[in-house]
């Protein structure tokens, strides 16, 4: 098209150069609003052509799993004695009985109850009382 013929150039001097009154053709509400704006409504077919994702969810976010703590307490270490007993895997160090809590799957050593036997326990973590139970009963304890 011939650059005489173009409506720009028809308009020139007419100030609103075919647009109506004054600011008709400013701003964001010629194009419909800012940004996305109008995407459900006025500019639906834009949407559906150039963006047909952007509404709706997609995919799954399982939600977060605090880790199982497990503990133990040192009423009950007795009992893990025994069992111990009874499969035959029993370790000694120097005059007393070794029993890993971590290896049995024990993050922590809580101190109710009574212990009887001396052992030497290995823990992640224990707690003061329990601490003083064993070694009121002459053994000990230690972290890994």
């Amino acid at each position: 098209m011939p650059t005489r013929l173009r409506k720009t150039r028809k308009l020139r001097g007419s100030r609103t150069c075919g647009y109506g009154r004054v600011g008709q053709h400013r701003k964001s509400g010629s194009r419909g609003g800012k940004g996305k704006a109008g995407l459900k409504k006025h500019k639906w077919t834009w949407t559906v052509k150039y963006a047909p994702d952007h509404f709706g969810k997609a995919g799954f976010k399982p939600p977060k799993k605090a880790p199982i703590k497990s503990w133990i307490n040192v009423g009950q270490l007795d009992e893990i004695y025994d069992k111990l007993m009874k499969e035959c895997k029993i370790e000694r160090k120097e005059d007393k009985t070794l029993i890993d809590l971590i290896e049995l799957g024990y993050d922590r050593l809580l101190g109710n109850g009574e212990i009887k036997g001396r052992y030497h326990i290995v823990a992640r973590s224990f707690t003061k009382s329990a601490k003083d139970k064993i070694e009121k009963a002459g053994g000990s304890i230690t972290t890994r």
